[in-house]
C-alpha cells in the first residue's frame, strides 16, 4: 500500500472543500457583478497571494532545475485555467446550473484519466474508474435532482465540456511543473498568466464590470476577496502540493469532493431541501472517493 499518498489525498480532498465554498459565497454576491469579472480577479487575487507567499518564503532561491521549454508548460497550464474560468462561467449560463456543473465536473476526471493514460502510458487502475464513475452519478444526483432538467443548449454543453476538458490539462501540466518548483512558485506562474489572460476577456465581454463591481459596495468585494484568497489561493496552493504525492487523474478524480460540499452547504446555509436525490448523491460520491482512494494506494 502507498502510505506516502496520504499526504496527496488529504490535501485533494482539502482543497476540494474550498471549492466547494463558490456556489455559496456567489449566492451572496450582488446580482449585479459580471460572474466572468468574478472568475479573473479571483485568478488577480490568488496571483496576488502567490507573489507575497513566495517573496516571504523563497527569497533569493532559485527555481529547482533549469528546463528547457518550462515556460511553454506555465504558459499552457495558465491558459487553461483561465479557459476553464470562462468556459465554466459561460457554458453554466447556457446550459443551466444544474446540467452545465454536472457535465463541467463530471467530464473533469474523464478527461484527465484518458489524457494520463495517453502520455505517460499509466492509465489509472480499474477501482480509479469504477470510483470516478459512481462520483459522478452522485454529483448528477444531487445536481440534478436539487435543480431539475434544465434546457440543453448545446454552445452550452461544448463550453462547459472545454472547461472540463482544459481543468484536466491543468492538472497533467501542473503536476509536471511541481517538478521543478515549489507548489507556490509554480502556482505563481500559472495563475499569473491566468489572470493576464482573464482579465483583458473579462473587460471584452462585460465592459463595465469592474465599475459595476466598485459600485456593488464591500459585500461584493468582500465575496470576491474570499473567492480569490480562500476559494482559489489556499486551494490551488493544497492542490498543487497533493500533485507531488499522487497521480494527476486521482487529483481530480477527488475534486469531486466539490458537489459534496456545496450540497451540504447549501442545505446548512441557504436553506435548500433535503431531497432523496441529495441523500443518495453524498452516498455515491462518497463511497467513488472511497474506491479512487483505494485504487491510488493500491497503484504501484
Amino acid at each position: 500500500m502507498k502510505t506516502a499518498s496520504w499526504p496527496g489525498i488529504a490535501l485533494a480532498l482539502s482543497a476540494a472543500v474550498l471549492w466547494g465554498t463558490t456556489g455559496t459565497a456567489q449566492h451572496f454576491a450582488p446580482a449585479r457583478i459580471s460572474p466572468y469579472w468574478i472568475g479573473a480577479l479571483r485568478l488577480a487575487i490568488a496571483a496576488v497571494c502567490f507573489a507575497l507567499l513566495v517573496a516571504a518564503t523563497e527569497r533569493g532561491r532559485a527555481v529547482r532545475e533549469a528546463v528547457p521549454g518550462l515556460w511553454r508548460r506555465q504558459l499552457l497550464a495558465g491558459a487553461c485555467i483561465a479557459a476553464y474560468n470562462l468556459a465554466f462561467f459561460a457554458g453554466v449560463r447556457l446550459a443551466g446550473v444544474a446540467v452545465g456543473t454536472t457535465i463541467a465536473i463530471g467530464s473533469g476526471p474523464l478527461f484527465a484519466g484518458a489524457a494520463q493514460a495517453l502520455l505517460t502510458r499509466r492509465p489509472p487502475v480499474p477501482l480509479w474508474w469504477l470510483g470516478t464513475a459512481l462520483a459522478i452519478a452522485g454529483g448528477a444526483a444531487i445536481a440534478l435532482g436539487n435543480g431539475g432538467v434544465a434546457p440543453t443548449d448545446g454552445g452550452g454543453v461544448a463550453l462547459c465540456l472545454t472547461a472540463g476538458l482544459s481543468y484536466a490539462i491543468y492538472t497533467l501540466t501542473a503536476k509536471s511543473l511541481s517538478a521543478h518548483a515549489s507548489p507556490a512558485r509554480a502556482s505563481l506562474w500559472v495563475f499569473g498568466t491566468a489572470a493576464a489572460i482573464a482579465l483583458p476577456a473579462a473587460w471584452l465581454i462585460a465592459p463595465s464590470g469592474g465599475a459595476d463591481l466598485v459600485a456593488a459596495g464591500s459585500r461584493g468585494w468582500l465575496v470576491v476577496a474570499w473567492l480569490g484568497v480562500m476559494a482559489t489561493g489556499v486551494s490551488y496552493l493544497l492542490f498543487s502540493s497533493a500533485l507531488r504525492f499522487i497521480s494527476a487523474a486521482t487529483g481530480v478524480a477527488l475534486a469531486m469532493g466539490e458537489p459534496l460540499t456545496a450540497f451540504t452547504l447549501a442545505v446548512l446555509v441557504l436553506g435548500e431541501p433535503l431531497r432523496a436525490s441529495g441523500l443518495i448523491g453524498i452516498g455515491l460520491i462518497l463511497a467513488g472517493l472511497a474506491l479512487v482512494v483505494t485504487g491510488e494506494r493500491r497503484n504501484p
